[in-house]
């Protein structure tokens, strides 16, 4: 096929910083997403209503003219976070989700969980309103190897949150493994996952090929190939518990190549084509619109999309580098050309 037709998608999982580099990002979130999941991860964490709200209101007001885009509101759970604001913000349409990043697993997450008991009674809450919640599934213990973590925190605390809260919506986002995929595959219609398309693409080897490469490192890091072939099975595989989320996060070129790097993938500017050509590689591009546009729309309970994109079978160059909120990124696939494009509207 030389083009292909399919409705607008959104991006579950996304970050938008905020200041100068909030405005250098966002467009490339909203050319190709009719609505996205925002991450709460600032600094300080969004963890009120009021402060949603005001987040909301930065985004919009960054966006080109004539852009149509909804930023979709999350709620950073902490061990002290309030039950009654969050029914509050799911009840007033300012929260969609809350998320759930363990204590210090990734960036600014310093305020996150310590332990699941500390959050009960904003998980009942969330079981009793409908609201969903979203998992960064990585558990810190320093004894347990990085490439291990993933399968650990299903093992220890995303089992139990499965078993203890039967109705509660459950996003596993970004998984990483094998083991993730079958969890999920296998699980109840309450527990779903995102998966990115930079863990799609590559595995780990990409982050040690010839040297240190920290533009390929992200949270939770890449794994081995077999898990990498796994989450390339799931997605491609018609399920409606499996759909897109970029997880695109974007930080200064000067913060990644340094000592000590931040974890993170720029992957906004080309996501859609990117996933285009997993989908292609796999010889799925049949399923490419419901992993893309219905299947999250479904789980969160949200109309699909009317808008149509349509994508052509031409080759286009990804920069090294873009410019953003007066810095440098280096985004997914720098370099080298992808076989999809987007057409003009």
């Amino acid at each position: 096929m030389s083009t292909f037709t399919m409705r607008r998608p959104d991006d579950w999982h996304v970050h938008l910083r905020d200041g100068p580099m909030l405005a250098g990002v966002v467009n490339f979130t909203a050319r190709q997403f009719a609505r996205a999941i925002v991450m709460p991860n600032l600094n300080p964490p969004v963890t009120t209503v009021a402060a949603a709200e005001a987040y909301r209101s930065r985004i919009l007001a960054a966006l080109e003219p004539g852009l149509s885009f909804t930023p979709l509101m999350t709620c950073y759970l902490t061990d002290g976070i309030d039950a009654g604001e969050i029914e509050r913000g799911f009840a007033a349409g300012v929260f969609a989700a809350c998320k759930l990043y363990p204590a210090h697993a990734t960036t600014n997450s310093s305020h996150g969980v310590t332990d699941i008991k500390n959050i009960r009674a904003a998980l009942e809450t969330m079981q009793r309103i409908g609201m969903p919640l979203l998992l960064h599934g990585e558990v810190t213990d320093k004894h347990v190897d990085i490439f291990d973590r993933e399968a650990v925190f299903i093992d220890t605390i995303l089992a139990k949150l499965v078993r203890d809260f039967p109705a509660l919506k459950i996003v596993l986002e970004h998984i990483t493994t094998e083991e993730a995929a079958n969890f999920v595959a296998d699980g109840p219609a309450t527990l779903a996952a995102t998966i990115t398309p930079h863990h799609l693409d590559y595995n780990r080897n990409a982050m040690f090929e010839g040297g240190i490469r920290p533009h390929f490192y992200c949270l939770p890091v890449a794994k081995r190939e077999h898990h990498r072939l796994a989450l390339r099975k799931a997605a491609t595989s018609g399920s409606p518990k499996f759909f897109l989320g970029t997880d695109s996060a974007p930080h200064a070129v000067s913060a990644k190549e340094t000592a000590c790097g931040c974890a993170g993938v720029f992957c906004a500017p080309h996501a859609i084509e990117s996933y285009a050509k997993v989908f292609d590689e796999e010889k799925a591009m049949d399923r490419f619109e419901a992993f893309a546009s219905e299947n999250g729309p479904r789980f969160y309970g949200l109309p699909l999309n009317e808008e149509r994109i349509t994508l052509e079978r031409e080759g286009q160059s990804v920069p090294a580098r873009v410019s953003a909120g007066g810095t440098e990124i280096v985004p997914f696939h720098a370099g080298a050309t992808l076989g999809w494009r987007v057409a003009a509207s």
